[in-house]
């Protein structure tokens, strides 16, 4: 089994350095990045896919219960916390496991050894039959699930921890408090994909290109140098 993608949030720096240190020496965790907040570890997320988090819960601007719930949704989470472990159970979330804090390495290796048998089972996992491609997601916005067609949809726009998505007929776009990343996880990518770093194009509604811009009725969107390669190879395929 490959080693599993891990990052580490903590604004303690005691703590995040001794989680790093017990990461460094377990041999199926490979570290991605280590961040003093979510705020941090968001960006990172925007660029690497990683598959664990370490997660302290009381950061700054945005804890790490908060962020948990922007993460795609093959991410899972092994939150560190001070509270004690009845007052963490309203907090467990989706999460994997939790460590009180201060945590040796045996409860450090404890938690990440139910990470490996889950991100295992996974790869074991055979499909006899092909999945039945997804055609629409549910999305929150102003307190409603909204349906969402992906053949509806013209481009998504990522806004921090927000993203607007431009649909077909529709004025205004809907907006959702969700990662453009975590999206990007939902969406069929021979359907979509990302051109910038805070843009992702429907590839069958692109209109034109002109120099570094991708036309989408009559709205310019930008094609960051990083993605174009792709961009222009699916192009090329595509070009008589």
């Amino acid at each position: 089994m490959k080693k599993v993608s891990c990052l580490i949030a903590d604004d303690e720096p005691m703590a995040l350095n001794l989680i790093e240190s017990y990461v460094l020496k377990t041999p199926f965790l490979e570290l991605t990045a280590k961040c003093n907040n979510a705020i941090e570890a968001m960006q990172v997320l925007e660029e690497k896919d990683i598959d664990l988090f370490f997660l302290d819960i009381q950061m700054p601007d945005l804890s790490g219960l908060e962020f948990s719930k922007l993460l795609p949704s093959k991410s899972k989470v092994i939150f560190t916390t001070a509270f004690d472990q009845y007052a963490i159970e309203g907090y467990k979330v989706n999460a994997l496991d939790y460590l009180l804090k201060p945590f040796d390495y045996n409860e450090f290796l404890s938690a990440s050894s139910k990470a490996k048998s889950h991100f295992e089972s996974l790869q074991s996992v055979s499909f006899s039959e092909p999945k039945k491609k997804q055609e629409f997601i549910f999305v929150k916005s102003e307190y409603k699930q909204i349906k969402i067609n992906f053949s509806e949809i013209l481009y998504i726009e990522g806004l921090k921890d927000y993203v607007k998505i431009y649909l077909k007929d529709n004025p205004k776009p809907i907006l959702t408090l969700m990662s453009l990343k975590k999206l990007e996880e939902e969406l069929p990518s021979e359907d979509f994909m990302r051109v910038h770093r805070s843009f992702i194009v429907a590839l069958n509604k692109i209109e034109a290109i002109e120099r570094n811009h991708i036309i989408i009725e009559k709205e310019q969107i930008v094609i960051a140098p990083n993605y174009k390669d792709s961009l222009m190879e699916y192009i090329g395929g595509k070009s008589l």
